[in-house]
């Protein structure tokens, strides 16, 4: 914070107290879910940004899928981070948290609100390198060529082998896979593009056009990975494979505060009739309570 400051007075004539005014969010989806150009600003207030996205959320469950959310506080920062991180040209996250924290759909959801398309693989017994290979080159098609905005969407759970994530780091640190395909395939999309690269005055060579064409994908493909911390798989891949740290932003998923646990509770139990509301925000409540009572049940049990 202090280090904040410092380059604010140095480098700024905005007035700290309006910088660092709370909720400290800023976006550029809030002024394009409205209609205007986006434009990075801070949110007017969290319930502000909860009608915005409560209206986006309803969108996406009319025209996508069904997708229950309970957009709290925590949640709500979640996918304004998510939207900065991809939002940006060869912006690609890291979400770290434990399974059932959200990672997934509020990923989808932050990709619904950018307009971004989503990418996922189909993992089975038989997908194998090759199966991966061939569904990159589908996604690199469709961001160098056609110029799509995508998010490639993976989880720690679809890595069937290790081998996935050579492809993976490649893609995150050089922005390219060696022998992705085959030259005829390379020269008939190089062909699609070389009149978008003339018209940006490129010279038409292959050696441009493919710079080109690579510079252009790497642009519109955002890759998300969402992992789990526990265990050791997370370190070990971490250390065998940098570009995972190294060329992604993380976003680290904590446990649920107490209203984001009380909030979800809520949403369940209006579906049952009490006597009175104040009763079932009592019973929400002491949900909440039982829940993170665990959580310190644990943590005593590991110290004994």
């Amino acid at each position: 914070m202090g280090f904040m400051k410092n380059a604010l007075r140095d480098f700024s004539d905005a007035k700290e107290d309006v910088i660092f005014e709370e909720p400290n969010i800023y976006t550029s989806y809030v002024a394009a879910c409205e209609g205007h150009d986006p434009t990075y600003m801070p949110i007017q207030s969290m319930d502000h940004l909860k009608g915005i996205l409560e209206g986006k959320l309803e969108e996406y469950n009319e025209q996508v899928q069904a997708m229950d959310l309970v957009l709290f506080a925590a949640a709500m920062e979640h996918i304004s981070r998510i939207a900065r991180i991809v939002g940006l040209p060869c912006g690609s996250a890291l979400l770290v948290g434990v399974g059932g924290s959200g990672k997934q759909s509020l990923s989808k959801l932050t990709a619904f609100i950018l307009g971004y398309e989503v990418q996922r693989i189909m993992v089975s017994t038989s997908y194998g390198m090759n199966n991966l290979k061939e569904d990159i080159q589908i996604m690199y098609q469709r961001a160098g060529v056609t110029g799509s905005q995508l998010l490639f969407i993976m989880t720690d759970g679809q890595i069937s082998k290790e081998q996935f994530l050579v492809y993976i780091n490649d893609l995150l640190s050089a922005g390219w896979i060696q022998d992705l395909y085959a030259p005829d395939e390379l020269d008939g999309h190089l062909a699609k593009i070389r009149s978008e690269a003339k018209a940006a005055g490129l010279t038409d060579t292959p050696d441009v056009l493919f710079e080109f064409f690579q510079d252009k994908a790497r642009k519109n493909l955002h890759i998300c990975l969402c992992f789990s911390p526990v265990g050791d798989m997370f370190r070990i891949r971490a250390r065998m494979f940098p570009g995972l740290i190294n060329c992604t932003s993380i976003d680290w998923f904590h446990a649920w505060p107490q209203d984001a646990l009380i909030n979800v509770a809520n949403r369940f139990l209006k579906e049952i009739e009490f006597p009175s509301e104040e009763i079932q925000l009592k019973i929400g409540e002491h949900m909440a309570f039982v829940h993170l009572s665990i959580d310190d049940a644990n943590r005593d049990f590991l110290t004994m």
